[in-house]
């Protein structure tokens, strides 16, 4: 499958696989990371956020955990963060939720990343399209993206 997200990675000479599965609505990191036979971990979430200014920012975040705001406010030095409805994250990103990825996004945005990221072997991040994975590995995300690297993983 291509989409602007290979395309992107294309132009960037990521060494990445792609990994198409079925789409299921609202299956999230679970469906995706048992339909692909890997450990949901490794499976990294693209959420869109804004600050308190409005201003969109992309998290990446391991697929069994979630974000803590505040924490992650406070290390981008933001006084809020809060997550995007559905078509706000579409006109910052477009990308439809679902099929996000941080890569080819309509405009550049500011990636934050969960530092645990950077040690995994290998990752699955969305390649710009619903039931549409691509791994690589994290030094490779790292170089194309140059995330601000955060510790705002909760439970």
């Amino acid at each position: 499958m291509k989409s602007q997200a290979t395309a992107f990675l294309d132009a960037q000479q990521v060494a990445y696989r792609t990994h198409a599965f079925e789409y299921v609505e609202g299956g999230g990191t679970k469906h995706s990371s048992q339909a692909l036979g890997v450990d949901e971990h490794q499976v990294v979430k693209t959420l869109v956020f804004e600050d308190e200014g409005k201003r969109p920012l992309l998290v990446l975040m391991h697929g069994d955990r979630r974000v803590s705001t505040r924490q992650l406010a406070r290390q981008l030095a933001r006084k809020s963060v809060a997550a995007c409805a559905p078509e706000v994250a579409q006109r910052h990103t477009g990308y439809l939720v679902g099929g996000t990825s941080p890569f080819g996004t309509r405009k550049p945005l500011p990636v934050a990343c969960e530092r645990s990221i950077t040690t995994l072997e290998r990752l699955y991040i969305n390649g710009g399209g619903r039931g549409f994975l691509v791994s690589m590995t994290p030094a490779e995300l790292v170089r194309v993206l140059s995330p601000t690297l955060v510790d705002c993983a909760a439970e």
